[in-house]
């Protein structure tokens, strides 16, 4: 870490201490006090100039890793990126975009229950191992065509949610009307064949190019209130973003 980077914390604030550590690193890339290359102490030191737990200062560094901000080298620690490019996306569910656009979206809820979930949800969403959330699968229409397979895992009581609910609106919509105030989201994109039981729903041969989709959405106090793994057919969809240069 530099040694003109102040990270002050708020102990008794309800924002988790590796959010704020988080933010105020972001802050710090975006004033330019952090600069392309920099490199931060190891977690270690960091945790022990804060006052932090290790874990902590992991989680931190692994959320600007998924940004897109810093960057691990084997060799030479954890750097901020070259090169940076932030893409301009907005925060919005594929029921909202294709509304927006005149699609006519519709949905098909293929299941809503709580599951219990596996190591890898349950740590991206802040939950013990073993614990359940409320699994969501639904098949996404646009003007009568199946564009898309969603799966969506939630913290369980976060909002009430119906399947005429989920038929009928989307689920960020939902969730902002329930009072979750969604404010920042990790996404990967990606692509992959159509498995056997993905090409008969989207009405696909199997093998067919499938975008992906992989989100993990945030509150304004830093909680994962929803983590999408999503699948849209390649014939019928594609991804924009404008790319800004800073």
């Amino acid at each position: 870490m530099t040694a003109n980077l102040a990270i002050d914390l708020d102990r008794s604030s309800p924002v988790p201490l590796y959010f704020q550590v988080a933010e105020q690193i972001a802050e710090a890339i975006r004033r330019g006090d952090l600069v392309p290359g920099a490199r931060l102490d190891n977690e270690i030191l960091l945790a022990d100039k804060l006052g932090l737990s290790r874990p902590t200062i992991r989680q931190a560094i692994q959320y600007l890793v998924d940004k897109g901000l810093l960057v691990r080298k084997r060799g030479v620690g954890t750097q901020v990126v070259h090169g940076q490019v932030k893409r301009s996306v907005e925060l919005t569910s594929l029921y909202d975009d294709l509304r927006r656009s005149g699609q006519e979206p519709a949905t098909q809820v293929i299941a809503l229950e709580p599951r219990t979930v596996d190591e890898e949800i349950a740590a991206i969403l802040g939950l013990e191992p073993g614990a359940e959330a409320l699994y969501l699968e639904r098949l996404r229409f646009a003007a009568g065509e199946p564009l898309a397979l969603l799966h969506n895992w939630l913290p369980l009581g976060l909002a009430r949610l119906g399947a005429t609910d989920l038929e009928t609106r989307g689920l960020y919509e939902l969730l902002r009307g329930a009072g979750v105030r969604m404010r920042v989201a990790n996404q990967r994109i990606g692509a992959r064949a159509a498995g056997q039981s993905e090409a008969r729903l989207l009405g696909e041969r199997r093998g067919a190019p499938l975008l992906t989709m992989i989100r993990t959405t945030y509150d304004d106090q830093g909680r994962a209130v929803e983590h999408g793994s999503h699948v849209y057919r390649a014939s019928h969809y594609s991804l924009e973003v404008t790319l800004i240069e800073r």
